[in-house]
């Protein structure tokens, strides 16, 4: 009896689990629309007529203007901004290790780990 039910609890966990881990989605013009689309069901659903509003110019905006150049070349803009953070943060961490303040090391290395997980965030999708 316990088996089943340590099986009935292991088998969602790890279904959510192995989707955290699953390939990112690609964003392209058609799938930012389908994002918007799937947003805008859900207002739908609530009766949110801002929300609702503000999802329909969305959606209008992207439909007239998205191109896969765009998004592309948005994309690379982020992760240049998120490595030029990382550079940044490099630079504050060699200087805190100059200074041998254990507090200040520890402080800059996690601003460091921090906007290494940022960049990996934007290079991932």
């Amino acid at each position: 009896m316990n088996k089943t039910v340590a099986t009935l609890l292991f088998i969602p966990a790890m279904a959510l689990a192995s989707s955290a881990f699953a390939a990112p989605k690609v964003e392209t013009c058609a799938t930012k629309q389908q994002d918007i689309k799937q947003q805008l069901e859900y207002a739908h659903q609530h009766n949110n007529k801002e929300q609702i509003a503000g999802l329909q110019k969305a959606l209008a905006e992207s439909q007239a203007h998205c191109t896969e150049t765009g998004l592309k070349s948005a994309q690379q803009q982020k992760i240049a901004e998120k490595q030029e953070k990382v550079n940044e943060r490099t630079r504050e961490l060699k200087k805190a290790q100059a200074t041998g303040n254990k507090s200040k090391i520890a402080k800059q290395q996690k601003k460091l780990d921090e906007a290494l997980h940022e960049l990996n965030e934007v290079s991932t999708r």
